[in-house]
């Protein structure tokens, strides 16, 4: 009896075991093909596409072990090479690799090839992704194809939840919400662990092992895990920012970007939202492994002596306050400088919104608020937001930059302004590079915000670090 003739070969199929027809149809398949010799099985997997064999190899360790030969290897990797009439371009050092033929086979270790083919196809595969976001937005200094190169990449987040006890909860299909400079990222619907026995939360981008265009990326294929973030949730109320809350949810917020919805009935998880800046983020969930987050070179310092406030002035800054599904205000400042007067306590005072000048006090649209929701419910915690900051240095290159939730308290002092008669409301954020000061005031009478008052103060060690200067 010979083998199908698609697959073109003569090896005959010796004593197959015939089943009984109770055993389902997989299983009788499975079988079948575990009572072949290795020399037919390597012959069918010939014919498997690089994906295909990858999956194959998870079955047991006889088919891993045959899924590892070279020979099947080294194939798909002289097919991915340059077309043959481009191959005088090719270097000496890749000719020389691929007409090593059967020496090639016998000198390496099994998976050799194996190896080699998808270092390959992943260098090319994250050398065309950079190219999509070489090109920069004026206004933002950011890549403009930044959706098109996460749609080209196949690229996803997922979170894992780690319990006490080691087990690994894994949390996919996320809603996503883009916006100029971030993109919102909403998890819900899913059966959530109990969040007494959860000790960390780590977030992922998830991209294709081996991305195939003419296949929509599937969690069955092999992919490639890059760790973007990782946060404690043990004591969750003394390691995080109580945001706010509604009559359902309380939120709590972990840094950087993550947002954690509890139930208030049950003490238990609703929903989890990440808000990731575009800034290096296809570096971030690409670039890194599954257990070390990407690391970005190092800014190399301009010499300027010519200069004596090199590094105070000409900043541009992108402020973008949203609420996931709705914007609140979205501008660009040009301009921005800081006198070495107004450096104090190592802090640099860039000032956007001034008090004093009512001309550039900042109109609110809508009621602030972060929309929330699950398969059943839909909410929206007011007196919060999710604020986006682009800072450009005086070359346009993003200097300081994040996406976070904030929160808004009710001053005790006056307003002190004539001009607007209401409650002044702070809203401030810090973290390593710096910190954010925001005043509002709300007008009683058309329940609206108006920003009087938006203060950057820089750290000095990152404006040192970053210039090469002693401020």
């Amino acid at each position: 009896m010979q083998l199908n003739s698609e697959f073109n070969t003569n090896i005959e199929v010796l004593a197959l075991p015939c089943y009984p027809l109770k055993l389902s149809t997989s299983l009788t398949v499975f079988l079948l093909f575990s009572s072949m010799p290795s020399e037919m099985l390597l012959k069918i997997f010939s014919y498997l596409d690089a994906v295909s064999l990858l999956s194959v190899g998870c079955v047991n360790k006889r088919f891993y072990d045959l899924a590892n030969d070279n020979g099947i290897w080294l194939k798909l990797y002289s097919s991915s090479l340059q077309p043959k009439w481009t191959i005088w371009k090719m270097s000496s050092k890749q000719t020389e690799t691929v007409s090593l033929g059967c020496a090639a086979l016998h000198d390496e270790k099994p998976g050799y090839w194996k190896k080699e083919y998808i270092f390959k196809q992943t260098s090319v595969f994250k050398s065309r992704i950079m190219r999509l976001v070489k090109l920069l937005d004026p206004y933002t200094g950011l890549p403009c194809k930044n959706k098109e190169a996460m749609k080209v990449s196949g690229l996803s987040w997922i979170i894992v939840l780690k319990d006490r006890n080691g087990k690994e909860h894994i949390i996919e299909k996320p809603n996503l919400s883009f916006k100029d400079t971030s993109v919102t990222i909403l998890w819900y619907g899913a059966v959530w662990p109990c969040l007494d026995i959860l000790s960390t939360i780590k977030l992922f981008g998830v991209t294709p092992l081996l991305p195939d265009q003419s296949r929509p990326p599937s969690k069955n294929r092999p992919r490639r895990f890059s760790l973007i973030a990782e946060y404690q949730l043990a004591n969750l109320n003394e390691s995080s920012v109580t945001v706010g809350a509604d009559e359902l949810v309380q939120l709590f917020s972990l840094n950087p970007g993550l947002l954690i919805g509890i139930w208030k009935e049950k003490n238990e998880i609703a929903f989890v939202m990440a808000s990731l800046h575009y800034n290096q983020l296809l570096e971030r969930s690409i670039l890194g492994s599954a257990t070390v987050q990407y690391a970005p070179p190092a800014n190399k310092p301009l010499l300027d002596d010519i200069d004596p406030e090199y590094g105070l002035h000409d900043y541009s800054l992108h402020l973008d306050l949203h609420g996931r599904s709705c914007r609140y205000l979205c501008g660009t400042f040009k301009g921005l400088f800081c006198r070495k007067g107004d450096i104090e306590n190592g802090y640099l005072r860039l000032t956007v919104v001034s008090l004093k000048d009512n001309r550039k006090h900042l109109p609110i649209i809508g009621t602030l608020g972060i929309c929330w929701e699950t398969d059943v419910f839909k909410g929206s915690v007011k007196d919060c937001f999710m604020m986006d900051l682009t800072l450009l240095d005086e070359t346009g290159k993003p200097f300081w930059c994040f996406s976070a939730p904030v929160h808004m308290e009710l001053s005790s002092k006056a307003s002190g302004l004539f001009d607007y008669m209401g409650h002044i409301y702070t809203a401030d954020y810090a973290d390593s590079e710096g910190k954010v000061c925001v005043e509002f005031v709300r007008l009683e009478e058309t329940k609206e915000y108006i920003i009087v008052s938006l203060v950057l103060y820089v750290s000095t060690i990152k404006v040192n670090s970053w210039y090469g200067t002693n401020y």
